[in-house]
């Protein structure tokens, strides 16, 4: 799966999180993926939660916008974010992902 996804209203994105970071926000590509540190624990869904606010934040839209679509108990997850465009998504990560590199695991 690529980074980026068009959906009829929105896109999914293609991540992985990882937890218990010193701080939270986008650091880079990992594979095909974004990865994305969290400072919550995986525990009772508290990173699942943050990683949704996260991202929400990022791509301006509110927190009932971002959904998880699979990858409930995983590192690797794809979450879907609806009223984004595929062009506003890319520019929104932009600064985040540095093309040049395919960030190895």
């Amino acid at each position: 799966m690529a980074v980026l996804t068009p959906k009829q209203d929105g896109v999914c994105i293609s991540i992985r999180v990882q937890p218990r970071s010193s701080r939270s926000g986008v650091a880079g590509l990992y594979g095909e993926s974004v990865r994305v540190c969290l400072k919550s624990a995986p525990v009772d869904d508290a990173a699942n939660t943050e990683c949704c606010t996260l991202l929400a934040k990022l791509f301006g839209v509110p927190r009932s916008s971002v959904s998880l679509v699979s990858g409930r108990s995983s590192r690797s997850k794809v979450l879907k974010i609806e009223g984004v465009s595929e062009a506003d998504a890319n520019a929104a990560l932009a600064p985040y992902l540095d093309t040049s590199e395919t960030g190895n695991p």
